[in-house]
């Protein structure tokens, strides 16, 4: 992207290649063994480090070139949950070094991404937070994570552009490359009402430039899929775009949620995304290492095709859920 430096190894690899494939679900993925409901994935790094390695390889071995560390919810706030908000630095630099470890057991290049996930707490002046607390929280956990050896700080799932302002200042502070993800959950748009369109657009007004950015988590891979065709429609040329789905819709079945999506679904939106514009793809919750590999499958060798309108996607991935302000934007599509 426009501005930023090309030392990276993010960059290079993206300079190199036509796309990259980042790692799959970590909260879900470590339940499966066995993290208890309702505790913090992140209070592994430090407690149950082995099983947080195995999860990095697992991803690695399919193919992943990007992986993210264990430390979406590290941040002083969310460990505030926990009663563990003094152990912030402790667990985000275990987080890093759990991942560098497994980077480095690797034989492929592989990008070590700094996971950064929202505070939890609503900005003013909806809520209490203002942006220079969190600024100071995020700049905590981003200066954590560098020391740890992180590649590139990942700021994901943020549904408020002035959180956002205030991740991106704080990681880029410390030197290393910078992407971000915002989750379009609500009819296509954020929790705060603000399309991928207009997503893309603030972005450009950053006063950092960021190495890439898209959309994560969400309703499913049919609205992330027609998330990455907005924020292309928004992007100027050059931008890198990232789509990480979850796995199929999730269901609450008991007091569980569960994601129905198969190998199948996740190949076809990883196939999709490509024809939408990403370059970085990847699953979010629900995505197993076996899902990846279907990613990973489908993306070798395949040329993408021309974006895909509603109901090409629909087709193949299930509903899309947007509101209908956003239909009969569809035709001034970017590549």
């Amino acid at each position: 992207m426009g501005g930023g430096s090309m030392s990276g190894l993010l960059e290079r690899l993206l300079a190199e290649r036509e796309y990259l494939v980042a790692d799959g679900a970590t909260g879900t993925n470590l339940m499966g063994m066995g993290l208890p409901p309702g505790q913090a994935p992140d209070l592994w790094n430090l407690d149950e480090p082995q099983n947080v390695t195995r999860l990095h390889q697992s991803f690695l071995e399919v193919g992943a070139d990007i992986i993210l560390t264990n430390t979406f919810g590290a941040n002083r706030c969310r460990l505030g949950m926990e009663k563990a908000e003094d152990r912030t630095s402790e667990v985000n630099e275990a987080g890093a070094q759990l991942a560098r470890a497994a980077k480095e057991g690797s034989s492929r290049p592989v990008v070590v991404a700094g996971s950064m996930g929202p505070t939890g707490e609503i900005m003013e002046p909806l809520g209490p937070l203002t942006p220079e607390r969190a600024e100071e929280v995020f700049t905590e956990q981003a200066e954590a994570l560098v020391r740890g050896g992180v590649d590139v700080l990942w700021i994901e799932t943020v549904y408020a552009f002035e959180e956002l302002r205030a991740a991106v200042a704080a990681a880029a502070r410390t030197g290393l490359p910078v992407a971000s993800t915002m989750t379009f959950d609500t009819n296509g748009r954020t929790m705060m009402g603000d399309s991928p369109e207009e997503a893309a657009g603030f972005i450009q007004t950053l006063p950092t430039p960021l190495v890439a950015y898209g959309a994560n988590c969400g309703v499913g891979p049919a609205t992330l899929v027609d998330a990455v065709m907005g924020l292309g429609r928004g992007s100027k040329d050059g931008d890198v775009i990232i789509a990480k789905g979850n796995c199929g819709i999730p269901e609450l079945v008991g007091d569980e949620v569960v994601f129905r999506g198969d190998e199948g679904i996740m190949a076809s939106y990883a196939r999709l995304a490509r024809d939408a514009g990403a370059r970085i793809i990847g699953g979010c919750c629900g995505t197993s290492p076996d899902h990846l590999a279907a990613i990973v499958e489908s993306l070798e060798g395949y040329s993408p095709g021309e974006p895909p309108d509603d109901a090409s996607i629909e087709r193949a991935l299930g509903p899309i859920d947007r509101s209908q302000g956003r239909k009969g934007r569809r035709r001034n599509r970017r590549r």
